[in-house]
């Protein structure tokens, strides 16, 4: 059955059909592609980063990690910004605007200097967008008054910050920099300057492959490579914990977050939301599958909201936050055991394998069941067992027992495994 539930939300004073954009990269950078992009249901399109520059980019730009036959873990890119004329990207925003009023367009700028800031800034505006976000964190820039070096700048995040804040109307979005032990350091800077919101994250540093031919990273460009940018479903726990840390932040919990990071599901939507996000940007998974992929994620959160008597999509913004807390709060008191479903078990032996090369040697092997038996007396509930079953359900929570001179209490558990 087909559920559509009310998915619009508010970001930054702006009404948003549904929290799914497409984030400033190739997959919204020209009229055709974004406009394909909303009529297929994307609420808004964070426009292609456009600067005074214009880049002048290699052949091949793209590597990919996998494992097992499976689609992506990752995707390494080493795309810069719009290689297209600045005058012609404006003129892109102003029809897309044009031609769909109750979407939501975002202008992604990128200067190397105030100057240009200011003149892109003012630009962008008079094209009729709707918010701007100031990219500080592309890590693949060839210039180093652009990109990722100037997101781990505070003092430069400011000042670009005050500079667009001062020559706009429009709400203020600074995209941050995962490329940075402390993020909440450049998004505090970036709210004194005057920005409005955050985006997290950008692109983490990476190299993926190495190619034994040439005795480079790939992709191999004409014999060399180069360190870049790394996205897709491998950086999501990385872009979730950023963004979780933020929330967190007595500075920065109030401030709009619109999340970025390996989101390819409704599932994986969900928990950016649930750590705070309030708009999400999608691209490395619109590269794999297509602009279709939100049919998917708007009837999945749907279907969520409807099962849990959810009405509307902000009382779900943070709602794990609480129970995120530091590693010193965490319950110890108490070993929650593996349960074995010996009737679903397949005998492959991976859980065995696993404890015993790489746990602690609590699950030994019935050779004639070929089922694992586990040993309580060494177990101690790491559920190692549990990650490596292949087969679903097979291993789950079982018995809670208390540790020495703690007295019985009340252990929440996760019961279902998808």
């Amino acid at each position: 059955m087909s559920i559509k539930k009310d998915l619009s939300i508010d970001f930054l004073g702006v009404k948003c059909e549904n929290p799914f954009f497409l984030s400033s990269s190739p997959v919204g950078s020209n009229y055709e592609m974004c406009a394909k992009a909303l009529e297929a249901g994307w609420a808004g399109v964070y426009y292609k980063t456009i600067g005074i520059f214009i880049p002048n980019e290699c052949s091949p730009r793209f590597d990919i990690t996998s494992k097992e036959g499976t689609p992506w873990t990752g995707f390494k890119n080493m795309e810069m910004i719009s290689d297209k004329p600045l005058e012609d990207n404006l003129e892109y925003m102003r029809r897309l605007k044009q031609d769909y009023p109750t979407k939501v367009i975002v202008a992604s700028i990128m200067g190397s200097n105030e100057e240009e800031w200011e003149i892109l800034a003012k630009k962008v505006t008079e094209a009729g967008v709707d918010m701007i976000e100031c990219n500080f964190s592309c890590p693949q820039m060839t210039s180093s008054a652009m990109g990722s070096d100037v997101g781990q700048n505070p003092d430069l995040v400011r000042r670009y910050c005050e500079v667009v804040s001062g020559a706009t109307h429009l709400p203020v979005i600074a995209k941050m920099t995962p490329n940075i032990g402390n993020m909440e350091i450049p998004a505090i800077a970036a709210m004194e300057g005057g920005a409005k919101g955050i985006a997290a994250i950008n692109t983490v540093k990476a190299i993926t492959n190495i190619d034994v031919e040439n005795m480079t990273a790939m992709p191999v460009v004409n014999g060399k490579s180069s360190i870049s940018g790394y996205s897709g479903a491998a950086v999501k726990p990385i872009a979730l914990r950023f963004i979780t840390q933020m929330k967190q932040h007595p500075e920065l919990k109030d401030v709009p977050i619109t999340g970025i990071g390996g989101i390819e599901t409704w599932k994986d939507a969900l928990d950016f939301i649930l750590v705070g996000s309030s708009n999400l940007q999608v691209t490395t998974s619109v590269m794999q599958y297509g602009y279709r992929i939100v049919e998917d994620m708007i009837s999945g959160l749907s279907h969520f909201m409807e099962d849990h008597g959810i009405d509307k999509l902000s009382d779900l913004v943070g709602v794990a936050l609480p129970n995120i807390v530091p590693a010193d709060d965490i319950d110890r008191t108490f070993i929650l055991y593996p349960d074995f479903n010996k009737d679903k078990c397949v005998g492959c032996g991976r859980c065995y394998v696993s404890c015993f090369d790489g746990g602690h040697q609590a699950i030994t092997w019935d050779e004639k069941e070929r089922k694992p038996v586990l040993n309580e007396d060494k177990c101690v509930g790491c559920h190692l067992c549990l990650n490596v079953c292949p087969v679903m359900d097979c291993i789950t929570p079982g018995k809670v027992e208390m540790k020495p001179g703690v007295e019985d209490h009340e252990v929440k558990m996760k019961t279902k495994y998808e």
